[in-house]
């Protein structure tokens, strides 16, 4: 049976297809809430649920020298000025369980980074927090093996679930995305994303830093929409090619309203089938 639920005004698992978007870092409170309007704007005027993503760290960087963001405390000032000024739900990555309950009390979706799916005590402190808890699957799992991974989080008590999809390690600084794993994921009950940015990352690719292959992000987002998944999930900046973080991979601000407005369109057509099998 899939698991249904709600987050603020957003409905997960409904059959209704919603948004997790914004930029990799938390970059200054001001580019914050500059991209949450934006993209807020933008998916009212398509009646697309919406959940702002940004990340107050990013612990998994290739280089010692790459920027991280403002850490836990600063950030979570930030992102709570997110939600109370532009009234959209929050989610942003936890990797350490001592920061677990500080970042449950700001956001509405806790975020397990994909390298960290399997840590048993970080999800099980997650899914205690009573948050949506959203697992990223590790470029090293196989999709049936995320049914370990959700009974962790629903074993401490936690229906609340969401599996991300981002791509599987294919040779060297190259991910590839298997659209088959989208349905097999299905199977397991909890509601799918795609994540269409980070399935084009090449990790390491620059050597003290990631590339990617952002003309594929539409490409992939299609694809996924049109199996049918739950949500997209979407880093975006409005130069990313100045992007302190995964700029190579984020799709450009400009470019969401008209990919956004062809996934709406497709996601009609794929819930319309399904509904009819």
């Amino acid at each position: 049976m899939s698991i249904s639920f709600q987050v603020e005004g957003v409905r997960i698992g409904s059959g209704h297809l919603f948004l997790i978007a914004g930029p990799c870092v938390i970059e200054s409170e001001k580019h914050a809430l500059f991209m949450a309007e934006v993209i807020k704007g933008v998916t009212r005027s398509l009646n697309i649920p919406f959940i702002f993503k940004a990340s107050y760290d990013k612990a998994n960087r290739t280089s010692m020298r790459s920027f991280r963001g403002p850490g836990l405390e600063q950030g979570l000032r930030i992102l709570k000025k997110v939600k109370d000024e532009v009234h959209v739900p929050i989610l942003t990555d936890v990797h350490e369980k001592q920061d677990v309950g500080k970042v449950a009390e700001v956001v509405d979706v806790l975020q397990i980074p994909a390298f960290l799916c399997r840590q048993t005590d970080l999800l099980i402190a997650a899914a205690e927090t009573g948050r949506v808890v959203n697992v990223k699957k590790g470029q090293f799992l196989a999709p049936w093996d995320m049914k370990n991974v959700i009974a962790k989080v629903t074993g401490a008590g936690n229906p609340n679930v969401l599996t991300t999809e981002r791509g599987v390690s294919f040779g060297y600084n190259t991910l590839v995305s298997d659209m088959r794993a989208l349905p097999i994921l299905a199977k397991l009950g909890a509601p799918v994303v795609f994540d269409a940015t980070h399935s084009v990352q090449q990790p390491g690719g620059q050597g003290t830093a990631s590339g990617g292959e952002r003309d594929m992000v539409p490409v992939l987002a299609r694809a996924a929409v049109a199996i049918g998944v739950a949500a997209v999930f979407m880093e975006t900046h409005q130069d990313p090619d100045r992007a302190p973080s995964d700029g190579p991979n984020m799709l450009k601000l400009k470019d969401l309203p008209e990919l956004l407005a062809e996934l709406v369109e497709i996601d009609r057509i794929a819930k319309r089938r399904a509904a009819q099998a």
